[in-house]
């Protein structure tokens, strides 16, 4: 039997989104009417490679990491799945037509769903080239300059991924992770195309 990862969440279903609908799922006297379902909604993260979250630097380095293959190439999503707190955010934002800038919301197994089977299509390859860090006590924002490569299509996209982290006294875990890419009206200044020198 898998261990479990000491990062559990309990939450009340009354207070998720849809959660009377899920507990109706899983119980049929909840979806009698009148009744009431008090067995909470259990998140459960899979256990991290103790090497992926030691610290920042081996956090962000599997985060590109798991995302990255060749075409055809399955991604080890469970190890995708361990590095993020339960209710964790990937936020990639964009322009949509008429000039506004949109933000699409997801969590890590919607990121997955929408993400993978294009990653694994084309062949994906995604890598930092530059790096700010803001840490204090057990927070840590992450101002992370990457490049990745399409390998079907042969072409190159760079952009920003700015990740909020938090060390529960054992490791590192990513709260959210929240992006924009390069465009032709957009391009990255100099001051993010270099890792500053640490003091």
């Amino acid at each position: 039997m898998r261990r479990m990862s000491p990062f559990v969440l309990v939450l009340a279903s009354s207070l998720t989104l849809g959660g009377a609908g899920a507990a109706a799922a899983q119980s049929p006297a909840a979806a009698q009417p009148g009744a009431a379902s008090t067995s909470p909604i259990v998140v459960v993260t899979p256990p991290a490679r103790p090497e992926d979250v030691a610290s920042i630097d081996a956090i962000v380095v599997a985060l590109y990491d798991v995302i990255s293959g060749g075409v055809g190439q399955a991604r080890d999503w469970d190890r995708m799945r361990s590095l993020f707190v339960p209710g964790a955010r990937l936020m990639p934002l964009g322009n949509r037509p008429g000039g506004a800038v949109g933000l699409r919301v997801l969590e890590v197994n919607d990121y997955i769903a929408l993400s993978g089977p294009f990653l694994e299509r084309v062949g994906f390859r995604e890598r930092e080239i530059a790096r700010r860090t803001e840490q204090f006590g057990h927070i840590a924002h992450v101002f992370s300059t990457y490049e990745g490569r399409v390998e079907t299509e042969n072409r190159t996209i760079r952009g920003i991924n700015s990740i909020q982290l938090m060390n529960d006294g054992t490791r590192w875990w990513v709260l959210n992770i929240f992006w924009e890419a390069e465009s032709p009206t957009l391009q990255l200044p100099p001051e993010y195309l270099t890792t500053p020198a640490r003091p």
